[in-house]
């Protein structure tokens, strides 16, 4: 099958080396500064951590290092050494170069079929296993998926970055950037259950999180999806997680620069905040996400039941800024999601913001929608399998005047079954606060405050 995108979709990829608790007063440096109390799940206390999320705060001064390779990043996080850590990263960090700091792309990473020698290349692998030639729709096997499998290795040993548990990873200034890299917030040697992490991100735009090497699922959907590895961040079998003040975007590999095979774009990009396998306890707060599709799934899986009682997760002060779905799309988890700002324009390919997914629990309040005019209140929720969500206090701009809107009466209007309009639960943790702000206010404090630069 031929594309006329694939020059440009190459060019896009190579350009960037691809084919507080009150325990003590807020200190002046960021980097010492831990969740305050009270902000969101992430503030909630255990055994194990006494004084909620503090991450770093307390490293000594062997383990505080500012790095600006990804060989400094990957050694001063020591994975899987539970010892306070404080990584402060300084300007643009690519993950995707050798040893030395040399760049890596695309090609770099190919290897061959460990048992023919065949190189991977994707329009070979399009030709073997197009689901409407002689393979079918089974899944592939052999030949060219052999190579696409130890390429997508070659590639993973490199964004793979593991984040180890009492770990503060903060960028230096508004520019610190990490390029391509995959943080993976987990503890080591689990199988069930989840363990106390403690980490906090804050600070960092982090961009271009792509898969070199994405799957072709044929069973996926009805027709088939092409399915990518790597995310921003994941938070698996963790608890205590806080992600602040951070940029999420796609720069350098947009979506649209893709070739479409086998009647789909070759997706490159799977999520910028993922938080699945038993996670617990978790803030995300005054973070852009931006020019992206699938952005934050909470909980992986429909039959996952092991979530259930977990996956508290609290987003707000959030700027979604162009992105097509899942902000957040959320199964079993018990998730508030309050005083965010949510803009699509004419050139998003929007879907829908809230996924309201098997046995969720999503409380949706004082959050402000700035879309275009193709888009209304009916498009915000998408049912996938969930039965109810609390929307109350959110608004709707038309020009200046943010007007209230019913998001689930609007949602039951168009569509079957009904919401049930009460997620069964009340939050309680606002920071400082005893409630959300009036959703009316939201749009001008998030575009003040949210992202890099701004602690």
């Amino acid at each position: 099958m031929k594309s006329t995108a694939r020059p440009q979709f190459v060019a896009g990829l190579l350009s960037i080396g691809f084919l507080a608790p009150a325990w003590t007063a807020a200190p002046a440096d960021p980097g010492r500064e831990v969740l305050p109390a009270n902000d969101g799940f992430a503030a909630m206390t255990s055994a194990a951590l006494p004084l909620g999320t503090t991450g770093g705060a307390r490293a000594p001064a062997a383990r505080t290092v500012t790095v600006t390779t990804r060989s400094e990043l990957v050694a001063a996080l020591r994975y899987p050494d539970p010892t306070p850590k404080l990584v402060y990263v300084k300007g643009f960090v690519d993950v995707n170069v050798d040893d030395v700091n040399h760049p890596l792309n695309c090609r770099d990473y190919v290897r061959p079929d460990p048992a023919t020698g065949e190189a991977f290349d994707l329009y070979a692998f399009a030709a073997m296993y197009d689901p409407a030639g002689p393979w079918g729709r089974k899944p592939p096997s052999g030949g060219q998926e052999n190579a696409r499998v130890a390429s997508a290795a070659a590639q993973e040993k490199r964004v793979h970055v593991l984040v180890p548990p009492n770990t503060t990873i903060i960028g230096v200034g508004a520019d610190a950037t990490l390029v391509g890299a995959w943080l993976d917030i987990r503890p080591a040697g689990i199988a069930d259950g989840n363990a106390p992490m403690n980490v906090i991100v804050r600070n960092l735009a982090l961009e271009d999180s792509a898969d070199c090497f994405p799957e072709w699922s044929p069973d996926d959907g009805p027709t088939g999806n092409w399915n990518s590895q790597y995310d921003a961040i994941s938070v698996r079998s963790a608890t205590h997680v806080w992600i602040d003040h951070d940029r999420f975007a796609d720069v350098r590999t947009r979506d649209e620069l893709a070739p479409v095979i086998f009647g789909h774009r070759v997706q490159v990009h799977d999520g910028l905040v993922d938080v699945t396998n038993e996670s617990d306890f978790v803030t995300v707060s005054w973070n852009v996400f931006a020019s992206h599709d699938k952005t934050m799934l909470i909980g992986n899986s429909d039959t996952a039941f092991a979530d259930r009682g977990k996956l508290h997760v609290t987003l707000h002060h959030n700027f979604f800024d162009g992105v097509g779905q899942r902000a957040p799309r959320v199964r079993f988890g018990q998730v508030h999601v309050y005083d965010n700002l949510y803009r699509a324009d004419v050139n998003t390919n929007y879907h829908s913001s809230w996924g309201v997914g098997t046995e969720s629990h999503i409380v949706a309040e004082n959050n402000a929608f700035d879309m275009s005019a193709g888009y209304g209140p009916m498009d915000i929720i998408d049912g996938k399998k969930g039965r109810r969500i609390t929307a109350v206090g959110n608004c709707w701009y038309s020009g200046d005047t943010c007007a209230p809107v019913d998001l689930v009466r609007a949602w039951n209007a168009r569509f079957d079954p009904d919401l049930a309009p009460d997620a069964g639960w009340a939050p309680t943790l606002y920071g400082p606060g005893s409630s959300a702000e009036p959703a009316a206010g939201v749009r001008e404090r998030v575009l003040a405050g949210a992202g890099p630069g701004h602690l």
